[in-house]
């Protein structure tokens, strides 16, 4: 009873000396119960009149009376609390303004079975009142305990019993958002019912997306796709985000080819964007090769011709260049007469890097579908420069995207394709680039040709002998087969070899043997990469990983870098898994944790990335360890010496978005913690304001940013 009252008083703004009377009754009424207590007590917050209290007891027993109710409880007391509560619930809504209580039943939509991103209920808002209205009409929801919002994040939640008296109104809430609201107001919420709704919800929201897409009315369609791109963007929380994505998918696949062969522009555009965003390489596989026929191709082209738009750009070429490496050859040569490469050398400026990963995919579907013939043309719009530059300016990251593609570009182009790539220019790159690309600088200077077809076992015969020279050659030799170590025959070839343990050897050589080391570490980053897990067990035979992560503290920047970026690709690729869970066992974690203090900056510039990464392929174990290792106290003394810009702990916030191993509650949990121990670390520093600006901007960003821009477009068409 204490407890309760104490809710009252909090809720109330009132001393004990300013409650009426008749509080008593009222807490007897409510029958203590915490949630009913809150929604009263903020009803009648600073009211000390004893009439007002009386006809709130009075109003609350004529709610619970009529309130509707689950049909069946384990016992009476259950019932009647539950009854009470509602009555509490309908009281609540009966005081607030007219426009909380339509936003509040139109939650009833939603499945409240896990916390909502904002941009979700900002879209529900969308359709009923005036956008510039949406915070204050929420806040009077959750000063009403009818919503909970987090304290640090836009995620909001509703009380078990809330949810459960919300189920009564969903007939109500589906009129009025779908049936009531005008086809356009239609076509914009059903993509966020569809995912964010109740089953039920989610199969009238469906129907309606799919007559949108079908609609003669192009805004429509343009409103619906909009939609449907920003709902899906805001659901990386989601447990069932694989489910989504897959249900879209089956929606939008079988309406692509019409869609991407309308006449209107803006229409093709954003379809192509939704297509990017959702589909993977089997999608791509079912549904592009209907396109075929459809005109596609041109109406994508005469849209890049005009287009200066970077991000309508790298979406419809990368659909272009799906289209050539799912389709038959004509199509390829279409394709490739066709796509303006050009474009894709200007997006490749080391000033553009935001665009980098999407043309990335595109030149490799390309080169995928037309080989020699695809790289003719790249060479012709000079991708090969604007890959070098890369080289030499760009990040760790791209500098190795681009040097894959790079190296593709002249096995596939032959020795007449390398005339970008002097002795001088080489000399200008990264070693690591020195060493992939000298063969081919090699060729032009008439070096002679290998006397016979080397095998497999002399290359590793080669590996183990003497002299770095030859070892090194051997490295060289070895790569084009690693590449290959997901086919069975290659990889079971390969993991009978004595070629991981050579390298194993071979990377624990001499600091000033770093050629070898950083040629070694590379050579399995590729073999890691190409043949996946079988490879990786193979790998985590030896001390592979300890001496990566001890190269990572050695004082050669390259072989710095070299270290980090292998354990970067093993950890992303395919049984990545394995690393990880290598890694926690031995106590590498602990290890990189605490180089982040490291007096070396290039030490902790690569321990603090590998870290990272850690979290975004990790675990609730993997992070709770990190957790108790001081982690975020180790960024934040990191921001109190960088200015406070909140990188570093921005950084780790978003790789907890990413990680799939985290169910949406353990997410969220994480999040706070990361949140709590970062302000406790920085009270009452100088920078506490600028970096927690950081974290909370980073927290609000994907949940809060996706709908209001379009959505106020929206409104003013």
């Amino acid at each position: 009873m204490e407890i309760s009252k104490a809710v009252l008083l909090h809720h109330t703004f009132l001393t004990e000396d300013q409650l009426p009377e008749v509080a008593e009754m009222l807490l007897e009424r409510c029958g203590h119960h915490p949630l009913t207590v809150a929604v009263m007590g903020k009803a009648l917050r600073k009211e000390v009149r004893a009439e007002k209290w009386e006809k709130a007891i009075s109003d609350l027993s004529t709610y619970a009376t009529s309130a509707p109710g689950p049909i069946s409880y384990v016992n009476e007391k259950e019932a009647e609390t539950t009854v009470t509560i509602f009555g509490s619930l309908e009281f609540s809504l009966e005081v607030m303004p007219e426009d909380s209580r339509k936003l509040f039943i139109a939650f009833a939509s939603l499945s409240w079975a896990e916390p909502l991103p904002e941009a979700c209920l900002e879209a529900i808002w969308s359709v009923i009142g005036q956008e510039n209205l949406f915070p204050l009409t929420v806040c009077k929801l959750v000063e009403g305990s009818l919503l909970m919002k987090t304290d640090a994040t836009s995620i909001y939640q509703v009380h078990d019993m809330v949810s459960l008296y919300l189920n009564s109104k969903e007939n109500d809430s589906v009129i009025m958002l779908l049936t009531e609201s005008t086809a356009e107001k239609s076509a914009f919420i059903s993509p966020w019912l569809f995912i964010f709704g109740k089953n039920a919800v989610k199969i009238v929201s469906e129907k309606k997306i799919e007559s949108a897409l079908g609609s003669s009315e192009e805004k429509q369609a343009i409103i619906v796709l909009e939609s449907i791109i920003q709902a899906f963007m805001s659901s990386e929380l989601i447990s069932e985000i694989e489910a989504t994505r897959a249900s879209l998918s089956r929606i939008l696949g079988p309406k692509i080819g019409d869609l991407m062969s309308a006449e209107s522009q803006s229409l093709v555009a954003l379809s192509a964007k939704a297509i990017i965003s959702i589909f993977t390489k089997a999608d791509f596989s079912n549904y592009l090769p209907s396109l075929e026929t459809t005109g596609a191709v041109d109406n994508l082209a005469d849209i890049l011709q005009v287009c200066d738009d970077p991000m309508v750009q790298t979406n419809i070429s990368t659909v272009l260049a799906k289209l050539a490496e799912f389709g038959t050859p004509g199509t390829v040569d279409k394709v490739l007469q066709r796509i303006p490469l050009s474009q894709l050398a200007d997006l490749l400026s080391p000033s553009a890097e935001e665009w980098h990963d999407s043309v990335f995919t595109t030149l490799i579907s390309l080169m995928k579908a037309g080989k020699s013939k695809a790289v003719e043309k790249m060479f012709a719009s000079e991708l090969d420069k604007s890959l070098i530059r890369l080289l030499e300016n760009g990040s760790d990251v791209t500098q190795h995207h681009a040097l894959v593609i790079l190296k593709s570009f002249y096995e596939l182009g032959g020795p007449s394709t390398n005339g970008s790539l002097g002795p001088g220019i080489l000399k200008l790159l990264p070693w690591q680039a020195r060493l992939r690309l000298e063969k081919y600088v090699l060729s032009d200077q008439n070096s002679l040709p290998s006397p016979k077809p080397q095998t497999f076992d002399d290359i590793i015969h080669k590996m183990l002998e003497n002299s770095d020279k030859r070892i090194l050659e051997a490295m060289q030799d070895v790569i084009p087969i690693v590449e290959k170590a997901g086919e069975p025959i290659i990889g079971d070839m390969i993991l009978r070899s004595l070629l991981v343990k050579r390298l194993s050897e071979l990377l624990q050589g001499r600091q000033e043997q770093y050629l070898l080391k950083a040629e070694s570490a590379f050579v399995l980053m590729k073999l890691a990469c190409s043949g996946g897990e079988p490879c990786i067990k193979k790998i985590l035979e030896y001390d592979i990983i300890q001496e990566l992560v001890k190269m990572m503290q050695c004082d050669t920047p390259e072989l710095q870098d070299s270290a980090y970026t292998t354990l970067h690709q093993m950890l992303f690729a395919q049984g990545g898994v394995l690393i990880l869970d290598q890694m926690f066992q031995i106590g590498q974690i602990d290890r990189l944790v605490n180089l982040i203090e490291s007096k070396s900056a290039k030490t902790r510039e690569v321990s603090l990335n590998c870290v990272l990464d850690v979290v975004e392929v990790g675990n609730k174990i993997c992070l709770e360890r990190m957790f108790s290792l001081q982690v975020i106290e180790k960024l934040a003394k990191i921001e109190k010496s960088r200015g406070g810009s909140g990188a570093t702990v921005v950084g780790f916030l978003k790789g907890i978005s990413k990680c799939k191993h985290l169910t949406t509650a353990e997410r969220w949990v994480m999040k706070q913690q990361v949140v709590r121990k970062a302000r406790a670390a920085l009270k009452g520093h100088k920078f506490e304001t600028q970096v927690m600006a950081a974290i909370d901007a980073c927290l609000s960003e994907g949940s809060k940013g996706a709908s209001s821009t379009s959505s106020r477009r929206r409104h003013k068409r």
